[in-house]
């Protein structure tokens, strides 16, 4: 009995247990707009998912969904762009994933509600501020949510400005109408009044040209323009930047940009990589996905040292004599970030 058993029994575990599958993830991806600082954001999201073992094309499938969007839309415009988001969305559910990842404001916005009624986990990527995106606070996304927020504090950037710039006395700020907009010239204007700066600021809207206003501030005496973290900056490839720079150029006054991208030109760029903030999602994904976290539970996640990048050309044009302290810390301008 015993020489027929045993015979048998390993011939039925060698035929029943087989191969063991890796486990499948599925993650699907909504944004609004097609733009190269969420390109960077979703690159930093897949390569942190490489490191952490979830590999596309492997273990790991990532559908992508892109609504196309003018960032200059009107109010009808508006409402097509959320009836789109809305459908969206609706088909992402049908696709049940394990996981959406949310890039940008709107996108999370307009969609969460839809994903955690069904009880998909949500993470969001490149969202200045997570209030304005529904969450319950800058640091708590709330029920089915979680993510990495791009803000930056402007007190913290003004004290690098100020390293770079001693004699700055007065910045020229220019933002469109935008909400987010304004409130972030403002925040600007209150953290640099407490370094001793003052800043001037022109609201434009979005389809206004940008150099009248810069002229106008010039007029005023402004020693340098900061580019706020406004998306009136990068309409039509960037041509407001251009344009601001190409004035300030010629008048030889320095830009400093409080984010990471934008057009060549400005002395420093200061704020968050958008790639390590994709990155910094995609370890919220992990903990969800692979250590059965819930997203309600993960705090909001913040790059905690600001990323500092330079342009040597413009610094040279200037005559500017930046401190080696500052630019130690600073890498060579790229749009990769």
């Amino acid at each position: 009995m015993k020489k027929f058993f045993v015979p048998v029994l390993s011939v039925f575990f060698l035929f029943f247990s087989g191969p063991v599958m890796a486990e499948q993830y599925r993650i699907s991806v909504l944004q609004v707009s097609d733009v190269t600082v969420f390109d960077n954001a979703y690159q930093g999201f897949v390569d942190t998912l490489a490191r952490n073992g979830m590999v596309e094309g492997d273990n790991l499938i990532l559908t992508r969904h892109v609504i196309d969007a003018d960032l200059e839309a009107g109010l009808w415009e508006k409402m097509g762009i959320l009836l789109k988001i809305k459908n969206t969305a609706s088909k992402i559910v049908a696709e049940n994933p394990d996981l959406v990842l949310t890039i940008g404001t709107p996108a999370t916005r307009y969609s969460r509600g839809k994903f955690v009624s069904a009880g998909i986990p949500v993470v969001f990527t490149s969202v200045a501020n997570p209030v304005a995106a529904g969450c319950e606070s800058m640091t708590r996304g709330g029920k089915g949510i979680t993510g990495a927020t791009i803000y930056i504090d402007p007190g913290d950037v003004m004290k690098i400005v100020r390293l770079a710039l001693p004699g700055m006395k007065t910045m020229g700020i220019i933002h469109c109408d935008d909400d987010n907009a304004v409130a972030s010239a403002h925040e600007i204007r209150d953290k640099a009044a407490n370094q001793g700066v003052r800043v001037l600021t022109k609201q434009v809207s979005k389809s206004d040209k940008i150099a009248p206003a810069a002229l106008a501030l010039i007029d005023e005496g402004v020693d340098a323009f900061g580019i706020p973290p406004d998306s009136y900056y990068a309409l039509r490839d960037n041509e407001p930047s251009r344009d601001l720079l190409a004035v300030i150029r010629e008048k030889k006054i320095p830009a400093i940009a409080f984010m990471t991208s934008g057009a060549r030109g400005c002395i420093l760029y200061i704020g968050p990589s958008l790639k390590i903030n994709g990155g910094l999602s995609a370890e919220q994904a992990v903990k969800i996905l692979k250590e059965g976290a819930s997203p309600g539970d993960l705090p909001v996640a913040r790059q905690q040292d600001l990323t500092i990048l330079s342009d040597t050309a413009a610094i040279r044009h200037l005559g500017l004599s930046i401190p080696l302290e500052v630019l130690q810390l600073a890498k060579p301008f790229s749009e990769s970030y």
